[in-house]
C-alpha cells in the first residue's frame, strides 16, 4: 500500500508541475505567506553555517538539523560567525518584527546565496528549520544515508507565526506505560509540525507514572499491575495470585531528562495528577486517602470493569476511585506530590485532572455530610468545587496555576484556574466568558483514541474522528474574546492502545490537521489542498519509520431499510476525486468492479459486500468487507 501510495505522490507532484511549471510546496501547517521567486539552491557537500553559536538554544537548533543533514544526505558542516558569508544564516533581529512575535520567522532561500532564516527569538528560528526541513527532499527523514537525492531547496520568501500559543498534544502513559525513550520520539514527531506542548496524562486507575520520593508506595504498589491483553475494560478481574509486573514509572531523573529534552525543542510539557477521581492507583498504594471501608482491598486496575455508563449518562462507580474530599489526609498527600511535581517540571501550569468523578459513594459518606454541614455545601458539585479550590491553593502555593477539565466549572470555578474544554466547547466557551483561560481540546474534533474510519476495519473503540472533522476544529468560537483562548490540544487515551507503533498510528496524519488548526490562519486552511500535501507528507513518514493511517481513503458508510424490508447502502468519501468499487459474491474488487455513483440495495441472499476506493488505476484505499448481518444492525432492522 506505501509504494501505491509513495507511487501516486509522486504522478500527482508531475501533474501540477506541468499545470503550474513548478514542484508545489507542502508544508504543513500553512505558513502565513510563500513567494516563489524562481529556482532553486543546490546544497553543496560542506556546508558552511553562521549563526551565534554562543547562544545554546541557537546552537542546540542548528546542530539538530546539521545532524539531519549529515545523516540523511552525508552532508557535512562548517561553522562560521554572523560576520562572515555562509551558505545558511540563522540570526536574530536586530529589530524586533512584532507582528511574528517570538515564534514566528522569514525564511528566504536563494539560488545564488543560499539560506537564511531570521526570527526574534531562538524559538522562531527553530520553527523556521522545520519549515526548511520540509523544502528538502523528504528523504532528509532517514535514520541513514539515502544515496542519489538531489538535495535542492526551491527558491522561495516564507514569513510565518503561529495563531495561537499553545499546540499541544495529550499522551497517556497510564494505561499503558511508554518508556522514556517513547515520550522522546513522540516529542520529535509532534515538533515537526510545530506542536510544543506535550500534555502528559501521569496518574490514574491503572497506574501511577511518577516517582514521588516521600511517597515511596505510589510507584512500588501503584505503578505495577496484572498484564492482561484483548479489549481493555472488559478484562477479567485479576486474580490473587496473578504476578503484578506490567507497568512502570519515570524516576525524577527521568522527568529531568525528558523536561530539559523537551526544551531543547521548545516544547513545554504539562504535568497531569488527575484527583478526585481516576485515582485507584492512589488509594491502592494509600488506602487511607478514602473514606470508603474496605479501601485496604483495592488494587491497580487491570482493565477490568470499574465503571458503569448507563445510557442516562448519570454514571456510578462499582468501587471508590476518587480521593476522599472530607478527608484531610488527602490534602497533605497532595501536597507533598505537588510539592516534588511543581520542582520536575518548569512550565507554569499543572493539571489537576478533576474529570468523571463518580460520586454515588460520597451520597452514601458520613464524612462527606458532615463536610457539607460544615462548609454550608448545598450539593456534591459543590463538594467537588470545595475540594478543587482547596487544590488549586495547594498548586499556587508551588508558584503554580492551575488546570483541570472542564468538570472543575461545576459548583463555582476557582478563582484563578484554567480550563481545558473536552465535552465539547460548551465548558471553554463558559470558562472565558467568566474571564478565565481556556484550552479548547473537544471529543467532537480531536480525541486522537477515536476511530479514524469505520469500526467493521478499525481497532474498535466508542467512537469515530475521521481527518475531515479533525480540519474541521476551530479553538475559537464565533463571539469568544481570544484574550481568554490560549490555543487547543489532541488528546490520545492509550487504553486500546497497546504500543508505540499504535500510538504513530493513532496519531498521524490527525496531527497533521492539528497543526494546521491551531498554527495556520483560518482564510489559509484549504481541505483539497491539505489533502494534497498530507499525501506529500506520507513518503516523509515512511523515511523516518514512523506509521500512519491511510483511514482517509476509505468509505464513510451509511445503511437503512425500505418498505421491502430491503438494506439500502449509500457511501461517501471524505477525500474527493475517488471512486468507490464493491462485490457482493465474495470476489475482491478492484477497478474493473461496478462503480458506485447511487446508493444500492443489498441483494437478497448476499452475506457479504466488499468495497474499496481507487484513484484513477491506483488503489488507495483498503478492501473493506462489511457483513450483511452488521448492515442490519446500523438499519435498525435487527
Amino acid at each position: 500500500m506505501k509504494k501505491i501510495l509513495l507511487l501516486f505522490v509522486g504522478l500527482c507532484s508531475i501533474t501540477l508541475a506541468k499545470t503550474q511549471g513548478q514542484t508545489p510546496l507542502n508544508i504543513i501547517p500553512e505558513p502565513v505567506s510563500v513567494e516563489r521567486v524562481g529556482g532553486q539552491f543546490q546544497l553543496p557537500a560542506s556546508l558552511t553555517i553562521a549563526a551565534d553559536w554562543e547562544n545554546p538554544a541557537i546552537r542546540n537548533t542548528v546542530m539538530l538539523f546539521s545532524k539531519k543533514l549529515e545523516t540523511a544526505a552525508g552532508i557535512s558542516e562548517s561553522k562560521v560567525d554572523l560576520r562572515q558569508n555562509a551558505a545558511l544564516r540563522f540570526q536574530i533581529n536586530d529589530i524586533v518584527d512584532l507582528q511574528i512575535g517570538e515564534e514566528g520567522y522569514l525564511l528566504e532561500v536563494s539560488p545564488e546565496t543560499g539560506v537564511t532564516i531570521s526570527a526574534n527569538q531562538p524559538a522562531g528560528l527553530f520553527y523556521g528549520v522545520q519549515t526548511l526541513l520540509q523544502l528538502l527532499p523528504p528523504a532528509i527523514e532517514s535514520s541513514a544515508l539515502v544515496p542519489q537525492v538531489d538535495w535542492v531547496i526551491p527558491a522561495v520568501k516564507i514569513r510565518d507565526y503561529p495563531r495561537f500559543g499553545w499546540r499541544g498534544m495529550m499522551f497517556d502513559v497510564v494505561r499503558h506505560f511508554f518508556s522514556k525513550e517513547d515520550v522522546k520520539q513522540y516529542i520529535d514527531q509532534m515538533v515537526k509540525y510545530k506542536l510544543n506542548l506535550l500534555h502528559l496524562h501521569l496518574t490514574d486507575d491503572e497506574g501511577w507514572r511518577i516517582e514521588i520520593k516521600s511517597l515511596p508506595r505510589l510507584t512500588t504498589v501503584g505503578a505495577w499491575r496484572v498484564n492482561k491483553t484483548g479489549t481493555f475494560g472488559n478484562f477479567s478481574k485479576p486474580g490473587p495470585n496473578e504476578p503484578k509486573d506490567y507497568g512502570g514509572f519515570y524516576t525524577q531523573e527521568d522527568i529531568r531528562e525528558l523536561v530539559q529534552y523537551a526544551q531543547d525543542r521548545f516544547v513545554n510539557i504539562l504535568p497531569e495528577v488527575d484527583v478526585p477521581g481516576h485515582s485507584l492507583a492512589a488509594i491502592a498504594a494509600y488506602p487511607e486517602l478514602s473514606c470508603t471501608p474496605g479501601a485496604d482491598k483495592y488494587q491497580v486496575r487491570s482493565g477490568e470493569k470499574i465503571m458503569e455508563w448507563p445510557p442516562s449518562g448519570h454514571f456510578y462507580g462499582l468501587l471508590d476511585n476518587t480521593l476522599c474530599p472530607a478527608n484531610e489526609k488527602v490534602y497533605d498527600f497532595l501536597d507533598k506530590v505537588f510539592t516534588e511535581v511543581a520542582q520536575l517540571f518548569p512550565f507554569e501550569y499543572i493539571h489537576m485532572g478533576g474529570d468523571e468523578t463518580a460520586r454515588n459513594f460520597w451520597e452514601k459518606m458520613p464524612e462527606i455530610k458532615a463536610l457539607m454541614k460544615k462548609e454550608n455545601l448545598k450539593n456534591l458539585d459543590e463538594v467537588q468545587s470545595y475540594f478543587v479550590k482547596r487544590v488549586e491553593k495547594i498548586v499556587e502555593s508551588k508558584g503554580k496555576k492551575l488546570i483541570g477539565w472542564d468538570e472543575i466549572l461545576q459548583g463555582g470555578l476557582a478563582p484563578n484556574a484554567a480550563v481545558m474544554s473536552w465535552r465539547g466547547l460548551k465548558g471553554g466557551i463558559e470558562a472565558a466568558q467568566q474571564n478565565h483561560e481556556v484550552v479548547m481540546s473537544p471529543t467532537t474534533y480531536v480525541y486522537f483514541d477515536y476511530m479514524q474510519g469505520d469500526k467493521i476495519i478499525e481497532p474498535p473503540v466508542y467512537a469515530s474522528l475521521r481527518l475531515k472533522k479533525v480540519y474541521e476544529f476551530d479553538p475559537l468560537p464565533p463571539g469568544v474574546s481570544k484574550k481568554y483562548i490560549k490555543g487547543g490540544q489532541a488528546n490520545l487515551w492509550t487504553e486500546q492502545v497497546y504500543n508505540m507503533r499504535h500510538a504513530e498510528y493513532m496519531t498521524w496524519p490527525r496531527a497533521f490537521a492539528l497543526s494546521e488548526d491551531v498554527w495556520s490562519q483560518p482564510e489559509k486552511k484549504n481541505w483539497t489542498r491539505f489533502v494534497q500535501k498530507t499525501e506529500a507528507q506520507f513518503p516523509r513518514l515512511d523515511f523516518s519509520k514512523t506509521k500512519y493511517a491511510t483511514s482517509m481513503y476509505d468509505p464513510v458508510f451509511a445503511f437503512s431499510g425500505n418498505a421491502k424490508g430491503e438494506i439500502i447502502v449509500t457511501l461517501s468519501t471524505e477525500v474527493e476525486g475517488l471512486s468507490i468499487h464493491y462485490s457482493f459474491d465474495n470476489s475482491f474488487p478492484d477497478q474493473y468492479y461496478p462503480v458506485y455513483d447511487k446508493p444500492v440495495i443489498v441483494p437478497k441472499d448476499a452475506s457479504l459486500m466488499k468495497v474499496v476506493t481507487y484513484r484513477g488505476d491506483q488503489q488507495v484505499g483498503r478492501i473493506i468487507s462489511f457483513p450483511v448481518a452488521e448492515m442490519k444492525k446500523r438499519a435498525g432492522m435487527q
